[in-house]
């Protein structure tokens, strides 16, 4: 069985459970995904579809091996699980259940070039009248020794768009007639983003 999915988060909402709290949740369109290819210790999945003017040879090549159409819009790698499928088969959000613990990773939401206060939450200078320092980093390093700039200083620079992983988000319900997948709490990158679910082998130090 494979470990987990390629999908696409769709956005927010809350669902009720039985004692009607209120449990906020992010919906993603999990698969389903075809194998594309199985390595000694992962499987590769492959999620959407490419038109074929904008696939390339290779792409068309690889796909064709594994009795696939077309090329899969998005390639991702995943541990491969007890049993090992085969290329060509169709896996779904099936293989997740209410309460599974899982990760998301994602890419965060690009937030341009940014200051060091809302880059890294510093708490600026003084805010009084007269001053210019409200949201300068202030003294980057010491003058004399070492007489430069520490590596990893936190300066204002590009924020955002990077690759994150949240741990120990729990799967609320399961769609498996849409696709899709609800999953307790915020996953990274913006609607209609890419993302990859996958079991959690034990617990973190989220949940």
């Amino acid at each position: 069985m494979n470990t987990g999915l390629i999908g696409r988060k769709l956005g927010m909402t809350r669902v009720f459970a039985e004692d009607g709290t209120a449990v906020p949740v992010t919906v993603i369109e999990a698969g389903p995904c075809r194998v594309v290819q199985v390595r000694q210790q992962e499987v590769q999945l492959g999620f959407g579809n490419k038109k074929p003017a904008r696939a390339t040879r290779a792409e068309l090549g690889h796909a064709k091996k594994a009795g696939l159409e077309t090329a899969p819009q998005v390639v991702r790698c995943f541990p491969l699980g007890a049993a090992a499928p085969q290329p060509g088969d169709t896996v779904t959000v099936g293989i997740f259940a209410p309460g599974d613990l899982v990760k998301v990773t994602g890419r965060s939401k690009g937030r341009g070039f940014q200051g060091v206060v809302h880059r890294y939450g510093i708490g600026g200078g003084p805010a009084s009248h007269g001053n210019t320092r409200h949201r300068k980093p202030g003294s980057i390093g010491p003058g004399t020794d070492p007489s430069r700039v520490i590596k990893g200083k936190k300066m204002p620079g590009h924020m955002g768009d990077e690759r994150h992983t949240e741990l120990g988000l729990r799967v609320v319900r399961v769609d498996a007639d849409r696709n899709l997948l609800f999953v307790r709490g915020a996953v990274p990158g913006a609607k209609n983003g890419i993302v990859m679910v996958a079991k959690q082998g034990g617990r973190s130090r989220y949940a």
